[in-house]
């Protein structure tokens, strides 16, 4: 039985990863998609749910969406959505499948490397349990991360077999399997370092100008890389100009943030999605005290590196694969971000695997500890830290299981989170809290006060809330900055149209088309004003357009539908009034609108009584039965069916419901429905001349 376990330990190490693994990160399989970058690159994104097309691989390659150019990455996202669509658990599941896959290489890669088994699998159990990639994982925007790592490993899986039997072969499959990480996310661009390093350690290859010269290919696709990659996210806003946030300021923050790496990693406390960067408080001391550590660090390293190479391959591969993230070109506006750790600590897990063996061995020497001692020194402190990475992992995954908790533990753990309070904001709104959600976005401002999303956000949360007053106040000083966001201008457009001010929300809305004439809201906002001018057919062309621009509007098509209802085109209205529920789901007005017109449109090829009761009975149950619009196209349904004591009974019912002054016209209009029920007859909408 030992020698059997013996020759196979690797699997079995494989096994225990995997449910060790699994153990911790099972909890993705309930999480929702959040609303932090996910809409963009999967759950709202037109391009990705198309599926594979050619069209979509052609996108793929040429789209710079997002400020990224990651083709490998696009088609994951396409290929997750043809497979599962818009369900998240299929998204979550593949980025857990490629972290689970990473571990398993990683371990597999290095004991091939080292004939070193239990520190490959230490490093490999590190990898994949500790809570500073949780976010990596729990993250489906996020995929390019444990894809493009992948890619990292098969690289250097394909580069052990080159160096083991050198050949042409070899060396392009190295290449080319490079070449896809690239495509998958840039961070690959150090690869071709952490190559060198490998030459020193474990490969022992003598650094000559020929191991210089073979890698100047992967340093070629490594630079063409990154100027891709700076063009992109330059043409897209992302990167912070030096006006913006200054070298030295970088500089600082950069050394910083080495130092704050590596703490989490001993002390993984106060996790969170976003670090913000606040230049004011960039320490001159911490980063003299950083500079110094790190310093010391180094000369340390350089010391004892030829004694103890993998210290000199750690600790540089630390230091080397953090450089395109660590903040001296500025991507977006956090300080840090725990994915950048996903490839980079690696380096710290060999120092440490390697590194703590030969400790405890120069502790214990002077000692009467025998080997089976020291191992069970060893086996039990790994043991230790491993249970301890668990559980943390295990708590800090929790925060990821949707928008609320994962923006609240963001607040609770960082100061003046301006992106952590504009992101609950979207979630309170899309959740009708609008009022909670204005002042997340007052709150953005007041720490960042040229935040044009949250501007963006404050308006669209007032003008939900129906505070239109304020909306306009808060849209005019904006404005004063920003006269041409066409976000401001289309949210003081509204609010003028819902005061019955049409002229001026013409006006705005006008400019906001002038400023974006592909902004899908503004011409269906635009088409409600036209239609309530009685400008029927400007109204529809609008609104063709809204729904050509964005096809998933289910406002759109509710609006449309709507209005083709009341210009008698109820077969045209069917179509669209059935997209915006298949769209948004027990949407009540939609299904309220469809149920009435299948129920009462006079011509028979529309006429639908069965599917008028369930829609209606549908409506009703959403609404408790206490809702007499609802329960009066319930009747019509039953009598269209003819049902008419269930019609009866259910008009009634409506009738008495109705009991304000201001409904006494619809309880009139419900009395006379019913009369025509105790008549046997259905209710069928006039024509319309």
């Amino acid at each position: 039985m030992n020698n059997i376990l013996t020759k196979n330990r690797s699997f079995w190490i494989c096994l225990g990863l995997t449910l060790a693994a699994l153990a911790v990160f099972y909890q993705v399989y309930n999480f929702n998609f959040v609303n932090i970058d996910d809409p963009s690159y999967v759950s709202e994104n037109p391009r990705i749910q198309t599926g594979i097309t050619l069209q979509s691989v052609k996108w793929a390659f040429t789209s710079g969406h997002a400020g990224n150019w990651h083709p490998l990455t696009w088609l994951s996202h396409i290929l997750d959505w043809q497979l599962y669509g818009s369900n998240p658990i299929g998204h979550h599941l593949t980025n857990l499948f490629f972290h689970i896959t990473n571990t398993l290489l990683l371990f597999l890669v290095l004991k091939r490397m080292t004939n070193a088994i239990w520190q490959s699998a230490f490093v490999a159990a590190l990898f994949a349990l500790h809570p500073l990639h949780v976010e990596s994982v729990a993250w489906v925007a996020e995929r390019k991360d444990v894809l493009s790592t992948l890619f990292w490993l098969l690289t250097m899986a394909a580069y052990l077999g080159y160096v083991k039997r050198p050949g042409a072969g070899r060396y392009l499959l190295t290449l080319l399997v490079f070449a896809l990480g690239l495509m998958a996310k840039p961070m690959l661009v150090t690869l071709p370092f952490v190559l060198l390093l490998l030459d020193y350690w474990p490969f022992q290859r003598k650094i000559s100008r020929r191991l210089l010269v073979e890698k100047i290919p992967f340093f070629a696709l490594s630079v063409i890389s990154s100027v891709i990659t700076f063009l992109v996210q330059q043409s897209g806003g992302a990167v912070s100009s030096l006006a913006g946030i200054s070298i030295k300021s970088r500089v600082c923050n950069a050394l910083i943030s080495y130092v704050q790496y590596i703490g989490k990693m001993f002390w993984p406390r106060h996790l969170t999605f976003f670090y913000p960067y606040h230049v004011e408080n960039v320490s001159i001391l911490f980063t003299v005290i950083s500079a110094a550590l790190l310093t010391a660090a180094t000369i340390f390293v350089l010391r004892l590196a030829k004694k103890h190479q993998y210290l000199f391959t750690g600790w540089f591969w630390y230091l080397g694969t953090l450089v395109p993230v660590i903040g001296i070109v500025q991507v977006g506006g956090q300080a840090m971000a725990d994915r950048y750790t996903y490839i980079t600590l690696i380096g710290l897990f060999i120092i440490i695997a390697w590194g703590l063996p030969e400790l405890v061995k120069r502790r214990l020497s002077a000692s009467p500890v025998k080997s089976p001692q020291r191992k069970i020194v060893l086996w039990s402190s790994s043991l230790i830290v491993l249970s301890a990475l668990m559980i943390c992992t295990f708590f800090q995954l929790r925060y990821w299981k949707d928008n609320i908790s994962l923006c609240q533990h963001a607040l609770a753990v960082t100061k003046d989170n301006y992106h952590a309070h504009f992101c609950i904001a979207k979630t309170l709104m899309e959740q009708g809290r609008n009022e909670e959600a204005a002042m997340h976005c007052a709150e953005a401002l007041r720490i960042k006060p040229d935040d044009i999303k949250a501007e963006v956000g404050l308006t669209s949360a007032l003008l939900a809330a129906g505070k239109l007053d304020q909306v306009e106040i808060e849209c005019q000083k904006f404005l004063q900055n920003e006269p041409n966001d066409p976000n401001l201008l289309n949210n003081l457009g509204v609010a003028f149209g819902r005061e019955g001010k049409f002229d001026q929300a013409v006006k705005y809305l006008t400019k906001a088309l002038e400023n974006n004439p592909d902004f899908a809201k503004a011409n269906e906002n635009i088409g409600n004003i036209l239609f309530q001018q009685g400008k029927i057919n400007d109204a529809v062309s609008r609104f063709a357009k809204a729904i050509r621009l964005d096809p998933k509007s289910a406002s759109a098509h509710y609006r449309f539908g709507q209005i083709l209802v009341q210009t008698g085109k109820a077969d045209d209205a069917v179509a669209h009034l059935d997209e915006a529920i298949r769209l948004k789901p027990d949407w009540i007005e939609p299904m309220n609108v469809l149920a009435w017109t299948l129920a009462t449109s006079n011509n028979s090829s529309i006429r639908n009584p069965d599917k008028a009761v369930k829609l209606a009975q549908r409506v009703c149950e959403l609404t408790n039965y206490k809702d007499p619009f609802s329960l009066d196209t319930l009747a019509t349904a039953f009598a269209a069916g003819g049902n008419f004591s269930r019609a009866i009974e259910t008009a009634q019912k409506a009738a008495g419901l109705c009991q304000s002054p201001r409904q006494d016209a619809m309880k009139k209009e419900i009395e006379n429905r019913l009369a025509l029920y105790k008549a046997g007859k259905p209710y069928v909408e006039p024509l319309l001349h």
